[in-house]
């Protein structure tokens, strides 16, 4: 999903930079900038807020930590609690059959036993084939907040940029090896100030969270996301379930 949402987003950061730039008034806005008036008006605005100092941000953490990026979040986590306690289900029904094999096996006759593996079998198979859609319906509805929120955010990353006089910020949201940064320093990240200033601007209040509920930023991890295990005891001719 990662990197899915990354090539999403740096789309929409090259749609939202050359608006950005063609902003003539520094100050912040609650608005979208609009469209450059001219072609060489993004070039004039970039050519003065250039800089030589180094940033970096951490842009998944960006969006999910804002105070959006959660609500948005949790409310998906709780559209899709149905489908979380299905799956659940389905999985402790799988389980029980296993257990009755394990325990109720040795005592069965071989074509007993055989129709138990299979039912197994079968139902494992689609707990698989149903806990793979919800987590990718999770996941392309997780990328679809994600790109709307960065549609927002970039104008303010930019404005940042031009501000502190950074003339290249590089996203860390993928670690080394994966990604191109093998070490960076906390004084050159800019997640917090900029999150900090899309709060501010998004006009979205902080969660409320109970005491000892979970840290901003965390993010639910889906639906369907534990693998069910394989039948304690299967015939030689049955194949390990697809991983």
């Amino acid at each position: 999903m990662k990197l899915t949402l990354m090539r999403s987003l740096t789309a929409a950061a090259v749609l939202v930079s050359t608006a950005a730039f063609a902003q003539s008034d520094p100050a912040p806005s609650t608005a979208l900038p609009s469209a450059p008036s001219s072609a060489a008006a993004p070039a004039a605005a970039l050519g003065s807020g250039t800089g030589s100092k180094l940033g970096t941000i951490n842009v998944e953490n960006a969006i999910f930590g804002s105070n959006e990026g959660q609500r948005d979040l949790e409310a998906l986590s709780k559209k899709l609690e149905p489908k979380r306690n299905d799956l659940k289900a389905q999985n402790d029904a799988v389980d029980a059959l296993k257990k009755q094999l394990s325990t109720q096996g040795s005592s069965m006759n071989e074509d007993a036993k055989g129709n138990l593996t299979r039912q197994i079998e079968q139902k494992q198979k689609a707990l698989e084939r149903a806990a793979q859609d919800a987590q990718e319906d999770f996941q392309n509805q997780q990328q679809e907040i994600g790109s709307r929120i960065f549609q927002k955010m970039g104008p303010i990353i930019l404005k940042y940029a031009t501000d502190n006089a950074l003339g290249v910020i590089i996203d860390t949201s993928n670690p080394w090896p994966n990604g191109p940064v093998l070490w960076a320093g906390p004084s050159v990240d800019i997640t917090k100030p900029v999150v900090e200033a899309y709060n501010a601007q998004s006009g979205v209040p902080a969660p409320v969270r109970p005491a000892g509920g979970a840290a901003t930023g965390t993010r639910p991890s889906g639906v369907g996301t534990t693998k069910p295990s394989t039948p304690a005891t299967k015939p030689p001719t049955t194949q390990a379930p697809p991983k």
